[in-house]
């Protein structure tokens, strides 16, 4: 194989599969032959992934009931209302956003997101209730 080209071949780059690998090695025993860097860390990153799918199904669990809470709201225009309405949207856009692994973890980010949403809240009910405008 190698001589039918006319140019040497110092090596051998692909993304791992058994088939390929095999392939390689029958035509070009002499040839070094890596994994490609990106197949190799999505590989190592796999378990990983794994478990950060399964957190964030689980904190999705967590939040399911805003749809329903931002529904009650409906036909509401006090301030109340308005900032319940911006927590529970805050709350659908974090479950939608997601991350691209192995390098940005969706369940990790999702996680950040909502415990930074629950530190709101939590800011918000030690202040106690939104005061009156002047005038109602």
């Amino acid at each position: 194989m190698q001589q039918a080209l006319e140019v040497p071949i110092g090596g051998v780059l692909t993304d791992g599969q058994l088939s390929m690998r095999a392939a390689v090695a029958q035509a070009l025993p002499e040839v070094p032959h890596q994994l490609c860097p990106f197949h190799s860390l999505h590989e190592a990153a796999k378990p990983i992934s794994e478990a950060d799918r399964h957190a964030k199904k689980v904190l999705k669990k967590h939040v399911r009931g805003v749809r329903p809470i931002a529904r009650r709201l409906e036909g509401r225009s006090d301030r109340d209302a308005e900032v319940v309405r911006g927590y529970c949207a805050a709350v659908r856009s974090a479950l939608t956003d997601d991350g691209r692994p192995p390098l940005a973890a969706a369940g990790l980010q999702l996680y950040d997101r909502l415990n930074a949403l629950a530190q709101s809240l939590e800011r918000v009910e030690k202040r106690g209730p939104c005061p009156k405008p002047s005038g109602a």
